[in-house]
């Protein structure tokens, strides 16, 4: 008899992982197909911020992983002249969202405990070892065939999430085609164990509360424009742009990484852990969604690494395909729903991609004449935007299931941390969430917690929030992106929202 399942996930690293554990969260079976026996042992991605805890915070996995987890101080880029250009510091401001605005960690520790959240986290299968070939789409659920144990298998899934990765053969399998963004440069990769602090250059311009060994530093130099980060415990990485006429195979030999990175370390004990070139890429899939088949990560877009964005997307991408299927199977709501998946992360990514490909270009100038240029404007648009963080970076939702044309529709709504020490999502829970200024405003539903602003002991940041957009209501989505807001009553909103969902009002 062939196995069955709400939702088949192709691929178990992070992106997959995720998603596993928020489906299983919320109920539904879940088999995960992974064709490596174990997870990979080296570290690729190294970035995360303030959006994807708060993502393990929904899932339940937060407690596994945040003693892994390393808060720093932000980005700072240095220019040809080794002065800084621009500064994305957090050093002192506010986290509105509850939690450091970026994180480093180590990928294999991050798997490892995705991975041993399944047990605790509902209804979920992994199958280690299993390499899909193929699949076969009916009108309300899709077979996937694989190869496990040396024989081939089959599954039945209601929904498929492609999590395999820029090489996705989910992706080719459905015949997918990538948009190019027209950006591509190479860049070696190296990661080390560290002994001591890194050595940097002599910089001007360092504001006094950057710690640069708590900083990703990008060197914005046309001599070889190189970024280094910090990680958790010893782990440091380096980047490096490949030169014209430099070969892939010899920057990767041992004399050469020893070269590029003895400079940082000088008389440090360091070990190499790996070096590896890459072609940074820009690219979108033209289509994320093929019948009950959604791509997601790498598998549906692959960013610039100049933000650290690229896991992160891919993290978005499940969370807001998560809370859909849920509704659909757990609430009632209307399987056309899950339309809304590209309509509202595909202009996301974009824009994204879009703000990292234009900081690839200038980070990637080699002519020094034109560095300099880029350098002045930079400081000229830093100076006037003073203050500016990463997670100014990310756009709000513009279409899809939010409410257009109400104040903050679509934005990431705040976590403050209450007086208890507890953050907003600890104390109210998760799911539809609707907050009002206070009892007057009426308007409650089944299945829409409410909170009253005024009741919580939070320095007054839920009714700062209302204030600022000039409401008296605000229905937030179980990924914690505003639905919509409303003044005076929150009836209309909460119908909205069930129109929004297909859902009849007495039911919702």
């Amino acid at each position: 008899m062939t196995e069955r399942c709400d939702v088949a996930v192709i691929g178990c690293g992070p992106v997959g992982a995720l998603a596993a554990n928020l489906l299983g969260r919320a109920g539904l079976r879940v088999v995960v197909l992974e064709k490596e026996l174990d997870h990979y042992p080296l570290p690729r991605a190294v970035h995360l911020d303030h959006e994807m805890m708060r993502l393990f915070q929904t899932a339940g996995v937060i407690d596994r992983v945040l003693p892994d987890m390393v808060a720093t101080d932000g980005h700072l880029h240095v220019g040809a002249d080794h002065g800084v250009i621009r500064y994305m510091g957090t050093v002192g401001k506010p986290k509105p969202f509850g939690w450091s605005n970026d994180y480093f960690f180590y990928q294999p520790e991050l798997e490892a405990h995705l991975r041993a959240a399944f047990a605790e986290n509902g209804a979920i299968t992994l199958r280690l070892g299993a390499t899909f070939t193929a699949l076969d789409q009916h009108d309300d659920s899709v077979t996937v065939q694989f190869e496990a144990d040396g024989a081939q298998q089959a599954l039945t899934a209601r929904w498929v999430i492609a999590a395999d990765g820029a090489r996705s053969p989910v992706r080719k399998a459905l015949g997918i085609a990538l948009d190019d963004l027209r950006f591509e440069e190479p860049w070696l990769v190296v990661d080390a164990e560290v002994e001591g602090p890194v050595t940097f250059p002599a910089l001007t311009g360092v504001p006094a509360d950057a710690d640069l060994q708590r900083l990703s530093v990008m060197m914005c130099d046309p001599a070889r424009p190189a970024t280094v980060v910090p990680g958790r415990g010893k782990h440091r990485r380096w980047e490096f742009m490949l030169l014209p006429g430099e070969d892939d195979q010899a920057m990767m030999q041992p004399e050469q990484v020893g070269a590029l990175v003895g400079a940082w370390m000088k008389d440090v004990p360091h070990t190499i852990v790996r070096a590896a070139t890459y072609r940074f890429h820009g690219l979108v899939a033209e289509r994320w969604q093929a019948g009950n088949v959604f791509l997601a990560g790498d598998a549906a877009h692959q960013t610039p690494p100049f933000f650290g964005q690229g896991m992160c997307h891919g993290l978005r991408d499940v969370a807001n395909l998560a809370w859909k299927m849920d509704a659909i199977v757990n609430h009632g709501a209307d399987p056309a729903i899950l339309a809304s998946y590209q309509p509202e992360r595909d202009p996301h990514v974009r824009g994204v991609i879009g703000a990292a490909v234009a900081a690839g270009r200038y980070i990637c100038e080699l002519d020094p004449a034109k560095a300099a240029a880029r350098d002045a404007g930079i400081r000229t648009a830093a100076a006037q935007k003073a203050g500016e963080t990463a997670h100014d970076l990310i756009p709000a939702i513009s279409a899809g299931i939010v409410l257009a044309g109400t104040a903050g529709a679509g934005v990431r709504f705040i976590q403050p941390i209450l007086a208890d020490g507890r953050k907003l999502d600890d104390a109210v829970g998760q799911g539809w969430r609707l907050f009002v200024r206070d009892d007057s405003v009426t308007g409650s539903f089944p299945r829409v917690t409410r909170t009253v602003a005024a009741s919580l002991d939070d320095a007054g940041a839920v009714t700062a929030w209302l204030d600022d957009h000039g409401v008296d209501a605000v229905l937030l989505r179980p990924d914690h992106c505003v639905f919509g807001t409303a003044s005076g009553t929150a009836i209309d909103l909460i119908e909205a929202r069930a129109r929004a969902l297909g859902l009849a009002l007495e039911t919702a």
